[in-house]
């Protein structure tokens, strides 16, 4: 449930400074935001109540909020306000889950499970699991959360004879429960990439439609080198990313 009153912070704006009136308010709050001191999803008043309780102009608040929101502190969403940036993520390249990389990383995700079919492989999807155009495979679509905020869409499909129940999906991670069927993932061919969100996409993930989201394809192998799924996920480039170590 969202506050009921903003964050305000007590600022100090000095007129006779030769530091700028903006980065006289965009500062105070960064080191607040930074140090933890205004916590992840906090909403914070915004310009117009700003620039009237800090008697400046409304130009000047703008551009001491649009300095905190090029920097990734803060997200302006209509309906919403302005908020404190939720915690980000920022995931390993390597081959696993992001239910599995959320529970290492001592977060207890939550999921959603939005469509759960047994339907017919279209030629792309049976290409990727090397099944023939019309076999059955399950489709599955899932928002997963973190803490109360949407992070990700998950899109799969699997050969129905080792997919999870709809009621497995939802209390735990999809690879979780594959390695219970006694299938470990041991080789994912992935591509990762951007683009804008859709209407429904931004809707899920409380996002302004056309915000930008990080995709992930992936078809991954077990340990016979046998396709067992294949995945097209999107998530919040504002509260995601991916880390790479890169050797010369």
């Amino acid at each position: 449930m969202p506050q009921s009153k903003p964050y305000i912070l007590q600022i100090e704006v000095d007129r006779d400074s030769t530091i700028p009136l903006h980065a006289q308010i965009a500062e105070p709050l960064a080191a607040a935001i930074e140090s933890g001191e205004i916590t992840p999803g906090t909403r914070i008043e915004d310009e117009v109540s700003m620039a009237e309780r800090l008697k400046v102009s409304r130009p000047t608040a703008r551009r001491a909020m649009e300095t905190l929101t090029n920097r990734g502190l803060i997200v302006r969403r209509r309906g919403a306000g302005t908020q404190v940036t939720p915690t980000r993520i920022h995931r390993p390249m390597a081959l696993s889950s992001l239910n599995d990389d959320l529970e290492k990383s001592g977060v207890e995700p939550r999921t959603s499970v939005l469509t759960w079919e047994v339907e017919s492989a279209t030629p792309g999807v049976a290409a990727a699991l090397n099944l023939a155009v019309g076999a059955d495979v399950v489709h599955m679509r899932r928002l997963r959360m973190l803490r109360d905020e949407p992070l990700a869409i998950l899109t799969n499909w699997l050969p129905s004879e080792i997919a999870p129940s709809l009621a497995e999906l939802e209390s735990g991670g999809l690879y979780a429960r594959l390695r219970e069927r006694g299938i470990r993932v041991s080789i994912g061919v992935q591509q990762i990439g951007a683009r804008l969100a859709t209407q429904d996409e931004a809707r899920l993930l409380n996002e302004p439609a056309g915000a930008a989201l990080l995709t992930m394809q992936r078809t991954a192998y077990d340990e016979s080198h046998k396709p067992v799924e294949f995945g097209m996920h999107v998530y919040r480039a504002s509260m995601y990313s991916y880390d790479q170590t890169v050797i010369a």
